[in-house]
């Protein structure tokens, strides 16, 4: 339905609680898509997190961000701290049939924890980066970090991470001839407000308009 002379309810930002515009943000831009991303740290442990602060920005050359923000209790995650050691992650989709082991590895671990070992995710060799990708998903894309771009400061704060693909990974079967990756076959879930999820199963489709002709 659309909105012709509704009330609205104005919530200044600056007057708010972090956590309250942090739930109604999220809540606002949805669906988010996931990135479930791989890295490596110094020491060589490797680590897997999902991140729905994340989208593709651009394709000459192809570039990906995600932003792993500041914990609540101002530390950073370990996958922004290990990007600075070592600045290469493998970016992977998140398909319906990996949800779990996904969520799974959003739980906060130790540093020196494997989460691939910890989560069940099989980890494969890349080809031009050092983190390891995760077989289980049908996409993979190997990046080299351009930038950390930091927002705000403080708890809950962004760490905008820009990475640049290398190249990708598709699974046989899936990519279709004009370059798409096949949306049955992948079967995304995305990231709601909440605890909430959504698949892509409901699509419609919706033709660019033509270009119009000069008043």
């Amino acid at each position: 339905m659309m909105l012709k002379h509704a009330q609205f309810t104005t919530l200044v930002t600056a007057e708010r609680d972090k956590r309250a515009n942090f739930h109604t943000l999220l809540s606002c831009v949805m669906p988010r898509p996931i990135a479930l991303v791989s890295t490596i740290s110094g020491d060589g442990v490797r680590n897997l997190a999902p991140f729905s602060f994340f989208n593709a920005v651009g394709s000459n050359p192809p570039a990906i961000i995600f932003s792993p923000a500041t914990r609540p209790d101002g530390t950073q995650k370990d996958t922004l701290v290990n990007l600075r050691e070592c600045p290469e992650m493998v970016v992977h989709v998140v398909p319906h049939a990996i949800q779990e082991a996904m969520n799974q590895a959003s739980a906060q671990y130790a540093p020196e924890t494997d989460e691939f070992e910890r989560c069940g995710f099989t980890p494969l060799p890349s080809r031009l980066v050092k983190p390891a990708r995760v077989a289980e998903s049908a996409v993979q894309m190997e990046c080299k970090l351009v930038r950390i771009v930091p927002v705000g400061e403080g708890p809950l704060s962004a760490n905008i991470c820009i990475g640049e693909v290398l190249c990708f990974h598709v699974a046989d079967g899936y990519l279709l001839d004009n370059e798409t990756v096949d949306v049955d076959k992948i079967d995304l879930i995305s990231r709601m407000g909440g605890d909430w999820y959504a698949t892509i199963r409901d699509r419609f489709e919706l033709g660019k308009p033509v270009r119009p002709e000069p008043a």
